[in-house]
C-alpha cells in the first residue's frame, strides 16, 4: 500500500514537472518564480538620473513616472511612494481610518494588506475568498454587512464589536480581477469607501477599465518581483483632488511648501519614492504592454499543457477580464497540505522554484483574535495552490 501511494505520487509529480518544462520551453534550472526584465533603456534612464545629481525624492523622473501612471490608468492623479505597503497605509490615512476602526480585508492576501490596517491601530475583519477569482467573496461580505452593520449618528458600526466600519480593501490576487463592480455596489449601499489593492494587477483590466480605478483610491506596487519594478516602490491613484493633495502631503513628511524653510504642520511620513527608483520604473512602464503580452503567452502555454495533466487545474482569468497573469497558479484537485508540500519539494529538487500561496492572514499569530467570516474556500485554496515560474522572459524561450 505504501509503495503504491509513493509510486502514484511520483507519477503525479513527474507529470506536473514535465508539463511545467514544456510551458517554459525547457529553461535551464534553477528557474525562479519571478525575475524582472531590465534592459538597455532602463540602464540609460538610471545613468541619466545619476548624472542629473537628483537621486532622492526630488527630480524629473518622479514626476514623469506619476504622469505615465495617470495615462495608463486614465485617472486624474498618481502619487509615487516607496512601497505598496506605504501606499496602502497612506490611503487609509487619507480616508481617515483611526485607531479602533474596523476594515474589511480578504483572508487570502499578502500580509501587507492587513499590516497597513494594523499600523494605524485599526482592526482587520477577514472575509473568505471566491474560488473562481481568488478575490474577496462579495456575497460573504454582503451577508456579513447585512448581519452586523448598523447606522449611527457618526457613521456605520459593527454592532457585534462596537467598532466603526471604516473601509473595505479588495485585492486582485495574482493580477486576476475580483468581482469589483459588484463589491462597489455593495459598499455604496452602506457608504463604505473602497481602497482597491491592485498591487499585483498593473496592466490588468475589467471590461476594458484598468484595475485600481474602481474604488475611491487605488494602490499599486513596484517591488522587485512585480510585472514592472522600481526596485521597491508603490503608488496611490485617484480621481479625487483632495485625496491626492492629502496623500502627497502626508507622504512627504507633511512638509509645508516653501523655498527654503523646513516646516511641518502635522505628523507625516517619509514615504516618497526616490528619483532613482522612479527612473527605473519610468523606463519599465514604457514596456508594460510588452510584459503583459509575454506573460499572457506564457499563461496560455501553461493552460494548454495542464489540460492533459490529471488532478490539477490552471487558474485562468475571469470572464470580461484581461489579466496580467502576474503569477501563474495551479490548483491541486485534492485540498491536501501534505500533497501540496510534497509537490513543492519535488519541484524544488528539480530546480523549479515554485511556491505555495501565503498563509491565511487570519491564522497569523498577530491576527488570530480578529473578527472573520467562515473561511472554508480560503482554507481549501491555501492547502492546494502552487505558483509556477512566471517571469516575462520565459515567454521568449
Amino acid at each position: 500500500m505504501i509503495a503504491s501511494i509513493n509510486t502514484t505520487s511520483l507519477a503525479f509529480h513527474e507529470s506536473v514537472y514535465a508539463a511545467t518544462l514544456r510551458a517554459i520551453r525547457n529553461a535551464t534550472p534553477p528557474v525562479s518564480l519571478h525575475e524582472p526584465m531590465i534592459g538597455v533603456r532602463e540602464k540609460q534612464a538610471l545613468e541619466d538620473c545619476i548624472d542629473s545629481g537628483y537621486v532622492s525624492s526630488v527630480g524629473q523622473y518622479v514626476e514623469k513616472f506619476e504622469r505615465r501612471l495617470v495615462e495608463i490608468h486614465r485617472c486624474r492623479h498618481a502619487v509615487a511612494v516607496n512601497s505598496g505597503t506605504s501606499a496602502l497605509q497612506t490611503a487609509l490615512l487619507v480616508l481617515g481610518v483611526s485607531p479602533g476602526d474596523e476594515v474589511f480585508v480578504p483572508a487570502l492576501s499578502f500580509v501587507a494588506t492587513a499590516n497597513a490596517v494594523a499600523y494605524l491601530g485599526a482592526i482587520p475583519h477577514f472575509v473568505d475568498c471566491e474560488p473562481g477569482t481568488l478575490g474577496m467573496n462579495v456575497e460573504v461580505l454582503a451577508d456579513t454587512l447585512k448581519r452586523v452593520a448598523s447606522s449611527v449618528k457618526n457613521g456605520l458600526v459593527n454592532k457585534e464589536t462596537g467598532r466603526r466600519i471604516a473601509a473595505v480593501i479588495p485585492v486582485h490576487i495574482f493580477g486576476h480581477p475580483m468581482e469589483i463592480e459588484t463589491l462597489i455596489k455593495v459598499c455604496s449601499q452602506y457608504d463604505i469607501p473602497v481602497i482597491e489593492d491592485a498591487a499585483e494587477a498593473l496592466g490588468s483590466c475589467y471590461r476594458g477599465r484598468p484595475l485600481g480605478t474602481f474604488g475611491r483610491i487605488g494602490v499599486l506596487s513596484f517591488n522587485g518581483n512585480k510585472i514592472v519594478t522600481t526596485g521597491g516602490g508603490g503608488a496611490i491613484i485617484t480621481d479625487d483632488d483632495a485625496f491626492m493633495e492629502r496623500a502627497r502631503h502626508l507622504s512627504t513628511t507633511a512638509k509645508v511648501p516653501h523655498s527654503w524653510e523646513y516646516r511641518h504642520d502635522q505628523v507625516g511620513y517619509n514615504f516618497r519614492m526616490p528619483n532613482l527608483n522612479a527612473a527605473l520604473g519610468y523606463a519599465q512602464l514604457e514596456r508594460l504592454e510588452e510584459f503583459v503580452e509575454r506573460k499572457r503567452v506564457l499563461a496560455e502555454r501553461y493552460r494548454e499543457v495542464f489540460n492533459d495533466v490529471a488532478g490539477v487545474q490552471f487558474v485562468t482569468e475571469p470572464a470580461d477580464a484581461r489579466s496580467n497573469y502576474w503569477l501563474n497558479a495551479l490548483i491541486i484537485d485534492d485540498s491536501d497540505l501534505e500533497k501540496r508540500n510534497a509537490l513543492l519539494a519535488y519541484l524544488h529538487d528539480q530546480g523549479i522554484l515554485a511556491r505555495p500561496i501565503w498563509h491565511l492572514l487570519a491564522d497569523l499569530p498577530m491576527y488570530r483574535s480578529c473578527p472573520r467570516s467562515a473561511l472554508d474556500s480560503a482554507q481549501r485554496i491555501e492547502r492546494s495552490l502552487v505558483n509556477l515560474p512566471s517571469s516575462a522572459f520565459l515567454a521568449g524561450k
